[in-house]
């Protein structure tokens, strides 16, 4: 079982979009016995919250579930649990590699897209940019998916 964990600020906009496009993602591919996928946040701010009304709107607009996802804050368990742990952005780069025990790989999901221009997937929780940030989310998303299946040999 491959181990993923997406992880923002506060879990409630990027990250659980994140999680539930890559869910999508996995399920189309038949590989949903083979990946695991949950999100968190640097903060436990919205401990327990579902995602925000922007993210719960273009994903119900792409019809992807997002009913199950609620918000925790990451744990130092999950630099173990988690094979792969990818970030939305350089601040949240910066305080999982301060997190995290030495060596452990950190991924920003942008690194996936390397085909667009952005390096961070911007916060929509200040832009109100649900939209575009769903474009993103999901390209990056793709490019993950495409990683470790060429990788991790998961296969259909």
């Amino acid at each position: 079982m491959i181990r993923v964990l997406f992880v923002c600020l506060g879990n409630i906009c990027r990250s659980p979009m994140a999680e539930a496009v890559f869910r999508r993602l996995v399920e189309e591919k038949g590989l949903a016995e083979q990946i695991a996928i949950d999100s968190a946040g640097i903060g436990g701010w919205h401990a327990g919250e579902p995602p925000h009304a922007g993210t719960r709107k273009v994903l119900s607009e792409k019809g992807i579930p997002h009913d199950t996802l609620r918000a925790r804050q990451i744990t130092p368990a999950d630099f173990t649990e988690f094979d792969y742990i990818v970030c939305m952005d350089e601040e949240n780069l910066s305080a999982l590699k301060r997190m995290a025990p030495p060596g452990k790989a950190v991924y920003r999901l942008m690194d996936f897209a390397p085909h667009l221009p952005e390096s961070d997937v911007e916060d929509p929780y200040y832009t109100g940019r649900f939209d575009y940030v769903y474009q993103l989310v999901e390209a990056g998303c793709r490019g993950l998916l495409d990683h470790i299946q060429a990788n991790e040999s998961p296969s259909e």
